[in-house]
């Protein structure tokens, strides 16, 4: 039973015996079966914790962010001791292979990293003025509570990607976490604490989760103290928030769908092109927003690129990854997504496609969880479900002859998030990286458009939302700019040449 493992793991990570009784049940998409229970934080309960993170935020937002930096070390520190136990209780409560658990785990300690030394880099500009005397500059201040909901996909990490910047920036964190993951959260939540508790004179209320639905999103985003939300999801629950959001002129973050394509060129190396189509569209049962869905592929190379791909998908292990590492592919998260795999595929039937793979498995051994193999679909065109973001391992390959016209194929969707190309051509690179070609947020070459590092910020534009998270200069969005000119003379010149002289006498 699994259910006998999570308490084995909650109580090596900390999480208290009351926090795992509730109403909410959890269920593993391993096996189907309920892991534990969990409370939902009643509205009174939301409103305290949101009270509770303003409160904490007059403190923190006082502290030097060097010191602000050595309590995210220590969360670093204490994420290293327990990279093991909690990797495997993402893999247990999302279903991702065990690797991909523990590379979690990795991705939290490298921003916990980052921005610890980032709490000594908040930098601001000297600016020249045009005014004698005087000397502009810029400022960055601490926004505020900042509020995170979470996907399943990745349930520990796109919190630390906020929560990490957000605490060296100055501002206490406010977490709902995806109802399909709540375990995770509390566990991190736990190490937090312990990370508090050594680094001392932490105020109440600088970290907080909060369990429930759809209710507790909707409380963070529409409350007035949380002057900032940072949301990762669908483009339809994105459209929903960012539109609330903009209504009581709160700032978002928002980091939505994918619909991504990888280009391959005759030049490319085809060898390393193949490993990274696989892990790109299969890795965590394609069910990352990064994953790769569509496949453009010249027509030279096509058939035999082609040829391999189908080798690959019908030797790759499917199963419930506590089996051993030669699993690479887990379970769907649930009922819905494999439903929503059907459908898509079935359509794609209707507009010409063949399809190899995309059935169940393993069905008889876990008749309540889900796995599927992976599906390669070789389309005419780019019509139908291909035009759309389906969370499931579902791989489309499609012909190309020019390379312009393989660009156009690969905007013609409404999302931005990421790409790639594989090329030893400079020509064809270096045209996909222009302002001509992709119009992705993220655009690789010679990798897929998955597995993204932290040192780079992350996010894509159309209805991916245009949000960036994690590295380079995206801790600007947790804070507030104030630009100051100092008048260091005895003269009041004016800006632009304005003359505007009174009678003092």
């Amino acid at each position: 039973m699994l259910s006998s493992e999570v308490t084995s793991l909650l109580d090596r990570l900390g999480v208290a015996p009351d926090r795992r009784h509730g109403a909410r049940a959890v269920r593993s998409p391993l096996t189907g079966e309920t892991i534990a229970n969990v409370e939902d934080a009643s509205p009174q309960r939301t409103a305290e914790a949101v009270a509770l993170a303003e409160a904490a935020f007059r403190q923190w937002r006082q502290v030097p962010p060097p010191q602000r930096g050595e309590l995210v070390r220590l969360l670093g520190h204490d994420l290293r001791a327990a990279k093991d136990a909690l990797g495997r209780l993402v893999t247990i409560e999302a279903g991702k292979i065990v690797s991909e658990g523990r590379g979690e785990v990795q991705e939290m300690i490298d921003i916990c990293d980052f921005a610890v030394g980032l709490s000594r880099q908040l930098y601001g500009l000297t600016i020249a003025s045009e005014r004698p005397n005087h000397r502009m500059m810029e400022q960055w201040h601490p926004i505020g509570p900042v509020g995170v909901i979470t996907s399943f996909n990745f349930p520990v990490a796109v919190w630390s990607w906020n929560a990490a910047l957000a605490l060296v920036c100055g501002n206490p964190v406010l977490w709902k976490p995806s109802e399909k993951t709540p375990l995770t959260a509390l566990a991190v939540q736990a190490l937090f604490e312990r990370a508090a508790a050594k680094a001392g004179n932490i105020p109440d209320g600088l970290s907080t989760v909060l369990i429930g639905g759809r209710d507790v999103g909707e409380a963070l985003v529409n409350d007035p103290r949380v002057p900032l939300l940072s949301t990762t999801g669908s483009t339809a629950m994105g459209r929903e928030v960012g539109t609330q959001l903009a209504r009581r002129f709160a700032r978002s973050i928002l980091e939505l769908g994918g619909n991504n394509a990888s280009i391959v060129c005759p030049s490319a190396n085809l060898d390393l092109a193949l490993r990274a189509i696989a892990f790109a569209a299969t890795g965590t049962t394609g069910q990352r927003c990064t994953t790769l869905r569509r496949l453009f592929v010249h027509d030279s190379i096509h058939d035999g690129l082609v040829a391999k791909l189908k080798q690959v998908y019908a030797s790759m292990r499917v199963g419930d990854p506590l089996m051993g590492d030669e699993i690479l592919v887990g379970p769907l998260i649930d009922a819905v997504a494999f439903q929503n795999m059907q459908r898509a595929l079935e359509e794609a039937r209707v507009h010409g496609a063949r399809v190899h793979g995309g059935e169940r498995v393993e069905e008889k051994r876990f008749p309540n969880a889900y796995y599927v193999r992976p599906a390669l679909v070789e389309m005419p065109a780019q019509t139908g479900p291909v035009l759309r973001e389906t969370f499931a391992p579902i791989l489309y390959v499609m012909k190309y002859t020019e390379l312009d016209a393989a660009i156009e194929q690969h905007n013609a969707v409404t999302h931005g998030l990421s790409s790639s190309i594989f090329s030893t051509d400079m020509r064809e690179v270096e045209k996909f990286l222009s302002v001509t070609g992709s119009d992705c947020g993220i655009a690789n070459v010679n990798i897929g458009p998955s597995g993204a590092e932290i040192g780079g910020a992350f996010g894509g534009e159309k209805e991916t939302g245009g949000g960036r998270e994690a590295g380079s200069d995206a801790w600007k969005a947790y804070m507030r700019r104030v630009t100051s000119t100092v008048n260091y003379g005895n003269d009041l010149p004016l800006a632009q040449g304005v003359r505007f002289d009174i009678d003092q006498g």
